[in-house]
């Protein structure tokens, strides 16, 4: 029976840990990594339901993208998560930057693989800690079309557009907060860039490159990780369950 080490290493194999930027907090936050595992559940954020849902399932680890403990920590109340978590008896193991950096079983590659994306590369050329990715249509759309493609296929309320004028193919992304990167996809020639957080004066700034951007949510740019990384851990450790979270739910309503 596998241990949670034994998935960490997997893990760990294709999204080092010591990749994570230094302000991350990536690893084995809570719990014994000699552990058995036969259920393990996927989401983004370890939330109190999310926490409630494993012990309902019997899953006694449960992966994340988001760290549980974030800021170090001067006290526990019974309602924290990182208590509940040890009262349930139930690791948290969180892959944070280091899968967003991960060309295998990543983030950016799930939102790329999401989208049907080809020829999906790390765009490293900015640095080691660029988060940029980019991949390739199948064929050109307008900016419009390729909006209702991101919104359908990550099945998002709504999604922002900064349209560009002219047809696309050549897409580069970054999940999550993202929005800083829009001047650097435009000087590698990128025909749009998606994401999932742009501050208004950067979108203003955007603009003016005639690149067409789509902003479609931190939540649901990134939720696509949990299946694709499931996936991946599925046919390397078969005698455990990876389940992904139903109970998990986005911060924002969309009325």
């Amino acid at each position: 029976m596998a241990r949670i080490c034994d998935i960490y290493d997997i893990i760990d194999a294709v999204a080092p840990f010591a990749s994570a930027m230094p302000y991350d907090n990536s690893g084995l936050l809570v719990g014994d990594g000699n552990t058995p595992v036969t259920r393990a559940l996927l989401c983004l954020d370890i939330t109190q339901a999310v926490i409630e849902e494993a012990a309902s399932i019997n899953a006694n680890l449960i992966i994340s993208h988001h760290p549980v403990i974030f800021d170090p920590i001067s006290k526990l109340s019974s309602r924290d998560r990182a208590y509940l978590l040890v009262k349930n008896g139930i690791a948290a193991l969180c892959c944070h930057t280091n899968l967003d950096l991960s060309p295998i079983c990543g983030v950016n590659v799930a939102l790329a693989s999401q989208l049907g994306l080809k020829n999906v590369r790390r765009e490293d050329v900015f640095g080691e800690d660029c988060l940029l990715f980019s991949g390739e249509l199948d064929q050109e759309m307008e900016p419009a079309a390729f909006a209702g493609l991101v919104r359908d296929r990550l099945e998002a309320g709504h999604v922002q557009l900064i349209d560009g004028g002219r047809p696309l193919k050549r897409v580069f992304l970054c999940s999550g907060a993202g929005g800083n990167y829009g001047s650097m996809v435009a000087c590698r020639g990128g025909d749009a860039y998606l994401t999932g957080e742009m501050k208004h004066h950067v979108a203003l700034e955007t603009a003016k490159t005639g690149l067409t951007c789509v902003v479609a949510g931190h939540y649901e740019t990134e939720k696509p990780f949990a299946a694709f990384l499931a996936a991946y851990l599925k046919k390397r450790v078969p005698d455990t369950a990876f389940l992904i979270s139903k109970a998990e739910r986005p911060p924002f309503e969309i009325l």
